[in-house]
């Protein structure tokens, strides 16, 4: 089986989109950070450290994805290069280990994206125990 040029250029756009959102996951996430981190200071609340260590976890793997995806960007590279030098088996499996780390970091955004639901469900929890403890008085 022959492995034309276009085909591992058809992961450039997919992986350019997704470096852009991974990025943008990234600087909000930050920026967030930054301002727990001064609410925290200001106010000294559990709260705010779990949602900090939620945030956290989720800067580890959003880095991750964006290792994964470049390594996907340069084997896809590699792959057309061994195509256009006319070496079809590193052709060929470059390209088929590059969609591995491309599934590999769509998983890490699905896991980020389950994630990033802890932070709204600590939130809920703490809204919970506020009325809770409101009712009771």
């Amino acid at each position: 089986m022959t492995l034309p040029i276009s085909t591992p250029a058809l992961l450039f756009p997919a992986v350019s989109l997704l470096f852009l959102s991974y990025t943008n996951r990234f600087l909000h996430l930050s920026a967030l950070i930054r301002q727990l981190h001064r609410d925290w200071l200001e106010h000294d609340d559990h709260l705010l450290l779990a949602q900090i260590s939620n945030l956290r976890k989720r800067l580890v793997l959003i880095r991750w994805m964006q290792f994964l995806g470049a390594v996907c960007l340069f084997l896809c590279v590699t792959s057309m290069l061994s195509v256009v030098f006319g070496w079809p088996v590193l052709a060929m499996s470059t390209f088929v280990v590059a969609l591995f780390f491309m599934a590999a970091s769509l998983a890490g955004l699905t896991v980020e994206v389950w994630i990033s639901g802890g932070a709204l469900r600590i939130m809920l929890r703490s809204l919970e125990q506020s009325r809770d403890e409101k009712s009771r008085q």
